[in-house]
């Protein structure tokens, strides 16, 4: 699940042009119009998923964090 969950986060991100430290790097208006249905803006124009991901096996959590956007 969490797995798939990082895999979404990924594609979104691609989509609304943020790299994998969240930072905006589009070039379209429209990338930014919808933003905040997934993301929120935190301090230095850096976005974050408005997501929790939670697991009890540790190994997943670990693949997800040394993953591309682990430090999303």
């Amino acid at each position: 699940g969490n797995q798939i969950g990082a895999a979404f986060w990924q594609t979104i991100s691609g989509e609304h042009g943020l790299d994998s430290n969240g930072i905006y790097n589009g070039t379209s208006e429209l990338q930014l119009e919808r933003m905040s249905v997934y993301f929120n803006e935190a301090s230095g124009n850096k976005y974050v998923p408005r997501a929790v991901l939670v697991d009890l096996e540790p190994g997943t959590m670990d693949a997800v964090r040394a993953g591309p956007f682990g430090q999303l």
